[in-house]
């Protein structure tokens, strides 16, 4: 993993629509996230976080501007490197997205299998692994039909994180989560950030979870207007 700076973006718009009813979203956005970081997105509904966070994250074309993960240029990157470029992230979603149809366990192993083959007895035992970190070690075999909107939260959590990835790009991640659980989640990227060097950028609505940032960015319509630094 590379020391330099993982995101850069500079001179960020982005609309939606076209015509009369093409609409800004993004204005100017001008930002550097440091290796290791936990940073938050704040703002009201509508302000920009979840499309910055989509554009960083290479789900969204970048229109105007310029947005650098992991050393790679997106505006005009073509789907071949945006897809090996996603590999390296983990994507945590409000939305747990979890195959009815799979046990937890199946569901994290996902997380690996998209890598490409490797030790099936080594990757369960980092599917078992990240499961009992974030307390769900009873429920390995469970189908999601038979897990609560939490349960089902964490194992998405745990498919996102088992790949061990450089950036975790997170939606939301404690929308679903009681206070313990919520705590766990964001403690355990906070983790990952000290003793990997992975970089954590969360958008969040919940107040539980702010002092264990390092850095709080606000959005309104579009715009950075607060970018704070905890100590």
């Amino acid at each position: 993993m590379a020391n330099l700076d993982p995101i850069h973006v500079q001179g960020l718009d982005h609309f939606f629509g076209a015509g009369d009813a093409r609409k800004q979203a993004i204005f100017d956005i001008n930002l550097t996230i440091k290796r290791g970081s936990l940073t938050i997105l704040m703002g009201p509904s509508g302000s920009g976080k979840t499309t910055l966070l989509t554009l960083i994250g290479a789900l969204r074309d970048v229109q105007t501007g310029h947005i650098r993960v992991l050393d790679r240029e997106l505006n005009g990157a073509d789907e071949t490197a945006l897809v090996q470029l996603r590999r390296r992230l983990g994507f945590i979603f409000q939305a747990h997205n979890l195959h009815e149809s799979l046990t937890a366990t199946q569901n994290v192993l996902m997380g690996l299998q998209v890598h490409g083959a490797g030790d099936a007895a080594k990757q369960r035992i980092a599917a078992h692994h990240m499961l009992d970190l974030l307390g769900l070690p009873d429920r390995r075999d469970y189908l999601p039909g038979s897990l609560s909107g939490g349960q089902k939260q964490r194992v998405a959590v745990a498919r996102a994180l088992v790949s061990n990835p450089e950036i975790i790009l997170a939606d939301e991640p404690t929308a679903a989560l009681d206070k313990a659980s919520g705590q766990t989640v964001v403690e355990l990227l906070k983790a990952l950030g000290q003793q990997r060097g992975a970089t954590t950028i969360m958008v969040t609505h919940d107040p539980r979870i702010l002092e264990l940032a390092d850095r709080i960015i606000t959005l309104e319509d579009g715009r950075i207007v607060s970018d704070k630094t905890n100590d």
